[in-house]
């Protein structure tokens, strides 16, 4: 396979992105499907913001080039990539400088009711900033809903088994023979 291929896993905070990508990666282990992942979060996290760079959207983007740079070398095709926002339109340009512009993107949003997201926010965020993660959590969960393509495969969190949601999200990227 010579094309890259990546799985984005998008969705609010609380929702479950870093678990079930680390789910999803031990079911390609286990089928012997070769892969890297990324947690995006940790592509820009630096502070101040560069300067001309607000966003940090441009250092995430060379970071990323040069991560999946070394993981081309030793051969991989397939990426498995966590953040927020991922799977919004504006982010495929990013995906196709870093990793080539003969990219297939998978873009997988994961959802969460504002119950859930609350109550996983508050098992995680141990420190002072748990109202703003829940309320920028709230507001990112609008946005994608708003914003994410039309070919997003959607797959809800509640109620379900961390095996279960990355069985789905697998089935999504068509890696897996027989399903």
């Amino acid at each position: 396979m010579d094309r890259a291929e990546v799985l984005l896993i998008g969705g609010r905070s609380g929702v479950g992105k870093s678990t079930v990508a680390w789910e999803v990666s031990a079911r390609l282990c286990d089928t012997a499907i070769p892969h890297a992942i990324i947690e995006g979060d940790f592509m820009g996290q630096v502070h101040p913001a560069p300067e001309g760079d607000p966003d940090r959207s441009q250092i995430t983007e060379r970071n990323l080039a040069a991560v999946w740079a070394n993981y081309t070398r030793l051969g991989y095709r397939r990426l498995v990539y966590t953040n927020t926002v991922s799977v919004l339109p504006e982010a495929a340009a990013m995906f196709e400088r870093a990793m080539g512009a003969d990219l297939r993107i998978v873009r997988v949003l994961l959802t969460a009711s504002d119950a859930t997201a609350r109550e996983r926010l508050a098992g995680r965020e141990l420190g002072s900033g748990l109202e703003q993660e829940v309320r920028n959590s709230f507001r990112k969960a609008r946005l994608l809903q708003e914003r994410a393509p039309a070919d997003t495969v959607r797959v809800a969190t509640d109620g379900r088994a961390v095996v279960d949601i990355a069985r789905e999200v697998v089935a999504a990227t068509g890696w897996v023979p027989g399903g």
